[in-house]
């Protein structure tokens, strides 16, 4: 049994924009990730900083245009919610990266299918 020219064609124009939207989307993603481990590893260096200073050394953060004193403990606090939820956000990004391949293994699979079972 085959499957008319048009319905063919009509799937293999929905697989084919299926795929090309999970690869773009996986490159995005790939940026994405690329950009929260760089903001975690400056997180990490300036906890390290932090951690290696005096506990009587006036620290200052940066609030808009100005900078404020700030207890070294509140800046390890800060510190420390950033980086969990960074972590939090990578493990989004990792899960969605993950579902992505997928699809676009699985959408790659079935353009093959869709060319062997048509040409066939």
């Amino acid at each position: 049994m085959s499957i008319p020219n048009e319905a063919l064609q009509k799937i293999f124009q929905e697989i084919g924009q299926k795929k090309a939207f999970a690869e773009q989307q996986l490159v995005i993603v790939k940026q994405q990730t690329a950009v929260k481990n760089r903001e975690n590893r400056m997180l990490q260096l300036t906890a390290s900083e932090v951690e290696s200073l005096p506990t009587e050394t006036k620290v200052y953060e940066g609030v808009g245009k100005m900078f404020v004193c700030t207890p070294i403990p509140d800046v390890k606090k800060r510190l420390q919610s950033e980086s969990e939820a960074l972590k939090a956000e990578l493990s989004n990004l990792a899960k969605k990266q993950d579902y992505l391949e997928k699809t676009y293994e699985n959408s790659k699979a079935s353009l093959e299918h869709v060319l062997r079972g048509g040409g066939g």
